[in-house]
């Protein structure tokens, strides 16, 4: 599984972005898709997850602001990311979790919020 993370970018506060997380491979309706963000430094933290039954997660931080989702057609997940704050500047890790119990990360992609 190969995964290509993309949609970051700068943008002010309040504002909205919408990561994608292309995957390679098959199976990928049957992993579990995550975002993760990480601070250099710093651990790796949980944004949210989607599992291959849809079932979805989010970290408090970002409850009811940002939108996980998937498309199985397009071997694509989205992080639907609005109202942005700040402190939602970080760099965002796509993560697929295979039924075999394998972890796969994409490169990060950088995201900052301007106040």
């Amino acid at each position: 599984v190969q995964l290509q993370a993309s949609g970051g970018g700068l943008v002010q506060a309040g504002g909205s972005l919408r990561l994608s997380c292309a995957a390679s491979g098959s199976g990928f309706r049957f992993n579990a898709i995550s975002w993760y963000r990480q601070t250099p430094g710093k651990q790796r933290d949980l944004v949210a997850r989607i599992t291959g039954g849809y079932r979805t997660n989010y970290a408090d931080s970002v409850k009811g602001r940002f939108t996980i989702s998937r498309d199985n057609a397009k071997n694509t997940a989205y992080l639907q990311m609005n109202s942005l704050k700040p402190e939602d500047t970080d760099v965002y890790y796509c993560n697929a979790y295979t039924p075999q119990r394998a972890n796969y990360w994409g490169q990060g992609t950088q995201v900052t919020v301007s106040s």
